[in-house]
């Protein structure tokens, strides 16, 4: 895949100083920010490789590995995707969406952590609420966590895929869902949702003495609003419920190939108006507004974005054994290296000069320990 002229780094290196000033990020921000801008780049370290077939030199860089850049999720894709593709049941899934009003946005500046743990804990409540009140069974969910509207807002909502299938109180795997079109009613998964959210809300202010009557105003009027909840009709097998699923997992808060512009007037960017049946539209904002709002998409340190539920976990290997497929033993005896190559299509030891030598690391290049292009968090004696 060619390359992005256009990218995050790009934005970073040409605005990050400003944004810093003007806007005074933490420093796990500015860490993941100075890993972006870094990534593939010199100030990595690398290998010199030589093709022994034709004589060539080539220069490769280290990647930086953050779960925020846009150049270092492919590979992690793939790979997630094939081991969940041996994990996964064998039945129709459903994927449910549960959204949060926007009103909500400002307690969760207060301290996202809480709040997107938070959200984790009421939408697998309520589901595992409505799978034994509809079903009389154990079911399970994969659910991922994403913060971003297209525009790069603040819009955290969980994507949950459930599976058609449940543990009754027998230990007997039973199907669940109505002919693969309906599991749960939304209006009252909305509800029920709303209810148990905002209680946790409440109670977590209430914890941390930031409990107060503004907060008072936009929980009542949450309350007075209807949540959305989306719930599409059942997926095929197993393979498309994964390759489906992977689309959202790995998925940062702007692609590089998203990015139109970079010039004195900002940065352009394309994204999808759901106002307008999701056309493509473009949008300006200026470098400083733009690294603001991707900076509000950094998740916590440690915060695990993707969670197993229900039958899903481990706890339930034994019980739903029999609707797994057997893996393949070629994955298996497989290294990563291989697996990619497999994967991805591309060997990134065959010279791309004459497409039949072998590249041999000739040089390994040493990190740079004092960059110029850094950035340094705010207590640190360098400004920038």
């Amino acid at each position: 895949m060619a390359r992005s002229r256009l990218e995050m780094a790009s934005v970073i290196k040409r605005y990050g100083a400003e944004f810093r000033m003007q806007c005074a990020p933490n420093n796990y921000q500015l860490t993941v920010l100075n890993a972006l801008q870094q990534c593939r780049t010199a100030e990595l370290g690398g290998h010199k490789d030589k093709c022994d077939a034709c004589g060539e030199e080539h220069y490769s860089y280290n990647s930086c590995g953050n779960r925020h850049c846009p150049k270092c999720q492919v590979a992690r894709q793939m790979l997630w995707a094939e081991d969940r593709m041996r994990d996964a049941l064998q039945v129709k899934h459903f994927h449910i969406v549960f959204t949060v009003p926007d009103e909500l946005n400002e307690i969760c500046q207060l301290s996202s952590k809480a709040f997107y743990e938070a959200q984790f804990d009421c939408v697998w409540d309520t589901l595992h609420s409505f799978g034994y009140s509809h079903y009389g069974v154990e079911t399970g969910a994969i659910c991922v966590l994403h913060t971003w509207g297209q525009n790069l807002s603040l819009h955290p909502h969980v994507h949950c895929i459930v599976p058609a299938v449940g543990l009754n109180l027998r230990d007997k795997l039973i199907p669940i869902g109505k002919e693969g079109k309906y599991l749960y009613p939304v209006r009252q998964l909305s509800t029920v949702f709303r209810g148990k959210l905002l209680e946790r809300l409440k109670q977590n202010l209430k914890k941390q003495n930031l409990f107060n009557t503004a907060h008072q105003q936009i929980i009542d009027c949450c309350y007075a609003k209807q949540w959305v909840v989306y719930c599409e009709p059942s997926l095929g097998n197993a393979r498309q419920i994964v390759e489906y699923l992977a689309k959202y997992t790995h998925r940062v808060a702007i692609s590089n190939t998203r990015i139109k512009n970079i010039d004195s007037n900002g940065v352009t960017f394309s994204y999808k108006d759901y106002n307008d049946n999701a056309n493509q539209k473009l949008m300006t904002l200026t470098g400083v507004e733009f690294l603001r709002r991707f900076a509000k998409h950094i998740l916590p340190r440690s915060f695990v974005k993707i969670r197993y539920f229900g039958i899903l976990t481990s706890a339930y290997r034994e019980q739903v054994k029999s609707l797994k497929s057997k893996p393949d033993i070629v994955q298996l005896t497989e290294t990563r290296e291989q697996r990619l190559v497999r994967l991805t299509g591309y060997d990134p030891c065959k010279c791309p000069r004459c497409k039949t030598g072998t590249l041999h690391t000739v040089e390994i290049l040493p990190r740079i320990r004092s960059p110029d292009n850094v950035f340094y968090p705010r207590n640190s004696k360098t400004n920038l």
